[in-house]
């Protein structure tokens, strides 16, 4: 049941995130967030980890759309901090997907070479969809698509480390901080 709930708590949220920010309320990805993240807390056997990973995940997705950003590859109709920062709601959608890590996509863990591929291809094929809804332009897309696909790639691999490390989540447990608390 988990999940499913995961699945389709993290769907409705991105498809709301986007629309929000293609419509000029970039405020709707961070309200929907709020209300994923609080769901997916109280499934959370240690919140702690899970909250962890969400801000790691912020953080990394913080520092690459806005290398995007500020390289001109992509903009966003709504939400910009400044010319060079990606928007928030873009950085809440890092964090809704890793919500995802530890629950539907746990059986990627291990696979470093297959999360690339899936980073590889997953990535760009996001942003497109984002772009079809209208909340981002690939500004040049050559560019854009070509670092989409090299960074997801490349961050694939080490978020499933990082899922797998801070894994608060019911089930199998392999956590290396759960190790060192022995």
């Amino acid at each position: 049941m988990l999940l499913l709930v995961n699945i389709v708590v993290f769907q409705a949220a991105w498809l709301l995130s986007v629309i929000g920010g293609a419509q000029q309320m970039p405020w709707l990805g961070r309200f929907v967030t709020l209300i994923a993240l609080a769901v997916h807390l109280r499934a959370a056997r240690k919140p702690f980890y899970e909250l962890l990973l969400v801000l790691c995940c912020g953080l990394m997705g913080l520092c690459f759309d806005s290398y995007l950003v500020a390289a001109g590859w992509v903009t966003y109709k709504a939400g910009l901090f400044s010319a060079y920062v990606a928007p928030y709601w873009i950085i809440t959608m890092w964090m809704l997907f890793a919500m995802t890590l530890n629950v539907s996509m746990r059986w990627l863990r291990g696979k470093p070479r297959l999360a690339a591929i899936l980073g590889f291809y997953g990535g760009p094929a996001s942003y497109l969809a984002g772009q079809a809804l209208g909340g981002i332009v690939l500004v040049n897309q050559f560019a854009a698509l070509a670092a989409l696909a090299i960074g997801w790639a490349i961050i694939m691999p080490i978020l499933m480390w990082l899922s797998e490390n801070l894994d608060g989540m019911p089930g199998r447990r392999r956590a290396w901080i759960a190790e060192r608390q022995l």
